[in-house]
This record gives C-alpha cells, sequence and structure tokens, in this order.
C-alpha cells in the first residue's frame, strides 16, 4: 500500500534494534497470502466475473528469476475490475507475457461488456463479448499532434479539429453522469451519436490528404481502427466513454514498481497480485486496508472454510458483516 521495497522495511526495523530480514519479509507475505487471503481473492474473482462490465489494463513487471527467461525480460500484471455503477472489485493477475491467451482464460465462458484500450490481445475473445474502446487513448494522441505549438498554432491544426469534437463528447459525458443508465442511454443516442457520425466524416475525409507516417495520420489510422470499438458506448447506459477508471486502479501498482522495481521470483509476483487486490478492493469499498487485513488475519485462522467456501462472504470488502472499525482510520 505504500511501495515500501522490502530492503528498506528491514533497515528500518533494523534502527529499532529488531533484526527482521527481508527474506523472512518475503516469506511471510507469500504464505500470508497463499494460507488467507487467495480464498478472499478467489472469490472476489467469482463476483467479478458475475458482472456483465469489465474494465482491462496490463501493465510491464520485472520479475529476476523467472525460468528459462532473461531477468530484463517484461513481464506482465494484468487488471480486471468491476465498472462504476457496480460494487467495487479489482483483481489482478501476474503473468509472463501479454499474450492474449491470458485474457481468453480468464473470460473463459464469460458474456457482457468488455473495457479495455487498442491493445489487440482483448479483440478476439470467444464467447458473447462485446468490446468497448477508449475514446482518451484516441484523444492523446491527437494532443501528441499538437503540445510543442502556441495556443495560436494549435487551433490551426486538423489535430485541433480532431479534439473538438473529443471535448464535445467527454463534455455530454460530464453532464450525464449523474443520470440513470436508462437515462445515459436515451440521451446518447439524441447527443451523442450525432458527434460521432459528424467525427467518422471528419476522419473519413481527412485522411487520404494527411501523411499515413505523421504524428496526425498515426492518430487518424488509429482512431478508425477503433472506431467499431470506440462507439459501443452507445449500447449501454453504464458503459463510459474511457477506460480511465482501470488506468486509475492500475496506477498504485505503477507507481510502487517505482520504488521496488521489480519482483525476485514469479512467486512473488503471484503474491503482489493477490495482495493489491485484496488492498485496493477493499479501499475502493470504503474500507481502511489495515484494518480489514488485520480482521481477516484474526478471523480467518478459527474458520473453517475450507470445507465451507460459503462462510467467506461476510469476509469480503463489501460484506454489511464486517465490524464498523474496518471501516474507520484511528488516530
Amino acid at each position: 500500500m505504500n511501495a515500501l521495497p522490502l530492503h528498506r522495511q528491514e533497515k528500518d526495523f533494523d534502527t529499532y534494534g529488531i533484526v527482521l530480514p527481508k527474506q523472512n519479509l518475503a516469506n511471510w507475505m507469500i504464505k500470508s497470502a497463499n494460507d488467507w487471503l487467495l480464498p478472499i481473492y478467489q472469490k472476489v474473482k467469482e463476483a467479478l466475473l458475475q458482472e456483465t462490465v469489465i474494465h482491462c489494463d496490463e501493465t510491464v513487471v520485472q520479475v529476476l528469476r523467472e525460468p528459462n527467461r532473461k531477468a530484463e525480460s517484461n513481464s506482465y500484471m494484468w487488471l480486471y475490475r468491476s465498472c462504476e455503477a457496480s460494487v467495487p472489485k479489482v483483481i489482478f493477475e501476474y503473468q509472463e507475457t501479454r499474450s492474449s491467451s491470458h485474457p481468453k482464460r480468464f473470460f473463459d465462458g464469460y458474456q457482457g461488456y468488455i473495457h479495455c484500450d487498442g491493445y489487440s490481445g482483448y479483440h478476439n475473445l470467444p464467447g458473447e463479448i462485446t468490446i468497448v474502446g477508449c475514446l482518451a487513448h484516441a484523444r492523446r494522441k491527437y494532443d501528441e499532434c499538437i503540445k510543442s505549438l502556441s495556443k495560436e498554432e494549435q487551433k490551426t491544426t486538423k489535430a485541433w479539429e480532431a479534439l473538438q469534437f473529443c471535448r464535445i463528447l467527454f463534455d455530454i459525458e460530464e453532464r450525464l453522469k449523474d443520470r440513470t443508465p436508462e437515462e445515459r442511454y436515451e440521451q446518447r443516442l439524441e447527443l451523442s451519436q450525432p458527434i460521432l457520425e459528424a467525427f467518422l466524416v471528419w476522419l473519413e475525409k481527412t485522411s487520404p490528404y494527411v501523411a499515413p507516417k505523421s504524428a496526425l495520420g498515426k492518430a487518424i489510422y488509429y482512431t478508425l481502427a477503433q472506431w467499431k470499438y470506440l462507439k459501443n458506448y452507445l449500447l449501454d447506459g453504464r458503459l463510459v466513454l474511457s477506460n480511465n477508471l482501470a488506468e486509475r486502479s492500475i496506477r498504485p501498482f505503477v507507481q510502487g514498481r517505482k520504488n521496488w522495481m521489480f519482483c525476485n521470483t514469479p512467486k512473488g509476483a503471484a503474491t503482489s497480485a493477490i495482495i493489491y487486490s485484496i488492498i485496493l478492493t477493499a479501499q475502493e469499498n470504503g474500507l481502511v486496508a489495515r484494518h480489514y487485513l488485520t480482521y481477516l488475519f484474526e478471523q480467518l485462522p478459527n474458520l473453517s472454510f475450507k470445507e465451507d467456501p460459503q462462510l467467506l462472504a461476510d469476509y469480503l470488502p463489501w460484506s454489511d458483516k464486517l465490524p464498523e472499525w474496518c471501516k474507520k482510520e484511528t488516530k
């Protein structure tokens, strides 16, 4: 939660005369995660896959001791989470690669909507899945085209014209954020669909006159290639125009990675995925993660959940059976 590497924690304890080698700390994390947090993690994952709208993202992580791989190889931490209209559920999953086989396995048997960026690994998932693209990713490419120009110069560019379509669409979403999904669906058909249609006409008319390898050419190509996914947010009022929710959820991991930099072993990376999942799900459900973890470590060892997994229902981060002190910070 605080992104403090174990070797720094070891030194911190040492200043108080407490000898706790980082290997001990790592072993405690692995054992506590796999003995007590993993069953909660699995229940959160099961509940997430019952949702009909899921956001996805992934980011690199370096794992030093992966079998048959160089230490500098990129591994990946995948993120899957529920939408804003649902009870928060956040799942991290460590994998060695960015292969599309990982989301295919994760979403095996799933039916519903998947929010994601332009990565093609999400686009050929089997089953009744509808991919919803992210206009924020497309918008950034037009921003890149003009960021070095003055304000006045920006307004004379084609990239600026594209950004105005994006701005109008996001402004509409801001106005509709407090509406019900049903109202949002109706209003989007009335307000957003004509803007999308006009944007598509602009893209198709502008594309032939722009050098394909220029920054603007690449931005237009990306937008057109993603168009069939970008417009899908019109299908359901629970869907959104961008995948920023997933990006916000994966940010704590990305920021933490700047401190601890790598995982030593695959087991450590998988442990990190479990712990990040529990902490972020707890925080998004209004819990103080430290208190919630304390409660789990006090209660679960005395619970026969291996014989009856349903007993875990009262210990999930959104359960109304959790004690009030899990929700309050103490001074």
